[in-house]
């Protein structure tokens, strides 16, 4: 895998200033959630090493888990080939979802 610094890529930020995150353990891959980072919450995700987020509900920054305890520690973030969505594996001890499920990701519309 490539390795680049984030002074090596130029983000595509959407017209609000925003980048799609998908948020997965590390170890296994699962998904456990989808938020949306600014340049501001991925410097703190990069100076803390926890995923920061702007909540676009609530038009302000907050650190993953800061409440529940939950607080999801980044091993990596990956970038796609087009710049404009990261993947973010973590290493996630408790609930990813604010309904108190593993991930947000619980509920199945299709299957086999």
């Amino acid at each position: 895998m490539e390795s680049i610094s984030l002074a090596d890529v130029t983000l595509k930020l959407d017209e609000n200033g925003l980048i799609p995150a998908v948020v997965q353990q590390e170890d296994t891959g699962e998904v456990l959630m989808v938020a949306w980072m600014n340049e501001e919450s991925l410097r703190l995700t990069f100076e803390t090493g926890t995923t920061w987020f702007w909540s676009r509900s609530r038009q302000e920054l907050w650190n993953k888990g800061a409440t529940s305890g939950n607080m999801q520690q980044v091993r990596r973030i990956l970038i796609d080939c087009d710049a404009d969505t990261l993947v973010v594996e973590v290493d996630s001890p408790g609930p990813a979802c604010h309904t108190g499920h593993r991930s947000c990701f619980y509920r199945e519309l299709m299957g086999e």
